[in-house]
């Protein structure tokens, strides 16, 4: 057992963990809290050893398109920039044309494996619940063999009240329709009372873990999120790793961890944090070796190239991140919450990115399996 009150902690954390113990709950908030550059620069190092172990160099992208079917939403989140109500002149639900356009347009140009469908809580649909049962059957109907990857946790829940199907009646209809995996965002902080704060209308905790284990239980793969650098404390992102932790013990439904920086810019939870260190990339990139670190039941930790920039997101490649995420095609959540770091890398140029940082580039499909050891080499 190490001390970590000692100048020896970190020291017999990283030991501890590159011998293959696994890192308690005390020594994630300590790695959390420690913000000397050497030390930090000593994480990330474990981090990239330990990666390296288990990756061996491979780093894994997606050939994908998100679709984010509506911007109008009923919910008042305050990291959103994205929101709209039906009156206001952007707003938008798109119809089954329009996103069979999109999906083909990903098809042709880029050959697509996956679409990531999401959208707000469109109050409309409420009264109208077959709109996501169909969508769901249009593009599976379509598309036969695009992995469809759509509504989260919040939209499972929103689907359960509209219909009065349990989640697990909801999920079982999504996957007779043609749903293939859930995306595990709405997560954003799994602290109760912080969570509270900003985001008060969405799903509480129990609810969406609840939901995240009624999918894994009916053997439908979910991803992990976090939303960081906003008024969390490190108590917080230590309970909430060490939830999902906890689920994927028990379930092994996780695909991969996306921690998710919060864009600040047109959000009005912006105003309240602190500027100067969400620009700061080496927190980032501690976060992301923390994870990898600490995660030692996934295999998959994803880096944001939206949210960071490229440079950041290939220098977390060194930092415990052996997943560099999708092609994309459009990213309007972050786009309207003060992105500006695009929306579209095209598998060439990920390809090329990654072996920058003397990694080797496979193409996966969105449960991880790889299509293309040799990409690009």
């Amino acid at each position: 057992m190490f001390h970590l009150s000692n100048k020896s902690g970190l020291y017999n954390i990283l030991q501890e963990v590159l011998s293959g113990g696994r890192l308690e709950d005390s020594g994630l908030l300590f790695l959390l809290e420690e913000k000397d550059g050497k030390a930090v620069q000593k994480i990330a190092s474990a981090a990239d050893t330990l990666n390296l172990s288990i990756n061996f160099g491979n780093v894994s992208y997606v050939v994908n398109r998100n679709i984010n079917f509506t911007n109008i939403c009923a919910l008042n989140c305050r990291f959103c920039g994205y929101k709209r109500t039906k009156n206001s002149k952007d707003a938008f639900l798109l119809d089954y044309d329009k996103i069979l356009e999109k999906i083909s347009e990903g098809k042709k140009q880029i050959g697509i494996d996956e679409i990531c469908v999401t959208g707000g809580i469109n109050p409309e649909l409420k009264s109208n619940p077959d709109y996501y049962f169909n969508l769901i059957r249009t593009v599976r109907n379509n598309f036969p063999d695009l992995h469809i990857h759509a509504f989260s946790p919040q939209e499972i829940y929103e689907l359960a009240k509209a219909t009065g199907k349990s989640y697990a009646g909801v999920i079982e209809k999504l996957v007779d329709c043609g749903l293939n995996s859930i995306p595990g965002t709405a997560a954003e902080i799994l602290a109760e009372e912080t969570r509270r704060k900003i985001c008060p209308e969405k799903i509480n905790t129990a609810v969406w873990v609840e939901i995240i284990k009624t999918a894994h239980r009916l053997r439908v793969k979910t991803s992990a999120t976090v939303l960081f650098g906003h008024i969390e404390s490190n108590k917080d992102l230590a309970y909430h790793l060490s939830l999902i932790r906890q689920i994927q013990d028990e379930t092994g439904g996780f695909t991969e961890f996306i921690a998710l920086p919060f864009i600040s810019p047109k959000t009005s939870l912006g105003r309240l944090v602190d500027k100067a260190a969400m620009r700061d990339d080496n927190n980032v990139l501690k976060f992301y070796a923390v994870l990898r670190l600490y995660l030692d039941n996934f295999k998959n930790i994803q880096t944001s190239w939206p949210k960071i920039g490229v440079p950041a997101a290939l220098k977390s490649l060194e930092c415990g991140v052996n997943d560099f995420g999708g092609t994309l095609m459009e990213e309007n959540i972050t786009k309207s919450a003060g992105g500006k770091f695009g929306e579209y890398l095209s598998e060439g140029e990920i390809i090329n990115l990654i072996k920058q940082t003397g990694k080797i580039p496979v193409r996966r499909d969105t449960v991880y399996n790889y299509l293309n050891i040799n990409a690009g080499i």
